[in-house]
């Protein structure tokens, strides 16, 4: 399958729990500069992040609920790299402002009335997947149809655990700051992978490693799946 080169690139503490607001406090400006090293120029989020960081919770209501039931993309304008969001139901809002780099991947469950909103905002987007976004697929659209070849993924959680069941991150990019969180119930680097009798852990080959001036350890690994 033709599809991006997917890297997982995550700060997290050492108990591996990424609250940003957490985060922060125990780490810099080390995890842009090392993004930007990584020459990815499109980044995914799931839907959770965009509510929290950018779009707020209220959710697009339909007028008349129901899917597109069928496979559809839509390119707004060709960029550079794009901001993706990804949002199973297609609920996010967006406002007014340039949208050229934004792309939104959601599933056949999305209204054609959302579908309708995102072209009036100029927001390109894909539509894939039944009952839930078929994620392989997606990429492969994102690669032969918007020409985006290196891809980060950058969480939550959950969405960096959908990637990697799907067996489509090939580069782990962990940055490990120095700090504990040790809260219950904080995000995690990867969750929502399912359990199951034959489970067997993702293996990583330890591909580089730095420590930099402020006690960040900075790892990069390949997937060997």
């Amino acid at each position: 399958m033709d599809r991006p080169y997917i890297i997982c690139h995550m700060m997290q503490s050492i108990d591996g729990r990424i609250a940003c607001d957490m985060v922060d406090k125990i780490s810099g400006d080390e995890y842009y500069d090392a993004l930007a090293a990584l020459d990815c120029s499109s980044h995914v989020e799931g839907k959770h992040s965009y509510q929290l960081h950018y779009c707020g919770f209220d959710e697009f209501k339909p007028t008349h609920p129901g899917g597109i039931d069928k496979e559809k993309w839509y390119i707004a304008g060709k960029a550079d790299g794009y901001s993706i969001s990804v949002d199973t139901r297609g609920v996010l809002l967006w406002d007014d402002t340039d949208n050229t780099d934004r792309l939104c991947i959601v599933s056949e469950q999305a209204s054609p009335e959302y579908l309708a909103y995102l072209e009036n905002k100029g927001i390109s987007y894909i539509a894939v997947g039944k009952d839930s976004i078929d994620l392989p697929r997606a990429m492969e659209i994102l690669y032969k149809e918007f020409g985006v070849k290196r891809v980060a993924v950058v969480g939550g959680g959950k969405i960096n655990g959908s990637f990697l069941s799907a067996g489509l991150i090939d580069e782990l990019s962990a940055m490990i700051a120095p700090g504990i969180d040790g809260r219950m119930g904080q995000p995690a680097l990867f969750d929502g992978v399912k359990d199951h009798e034959k489970f067997e852990p993702e293996k990583l080959d330890l591909k580089d490693v730095k420590v930099l001036p402020n006690g960040v350890i900075w790892a990069r690994y390949d997937i060997t799946h």
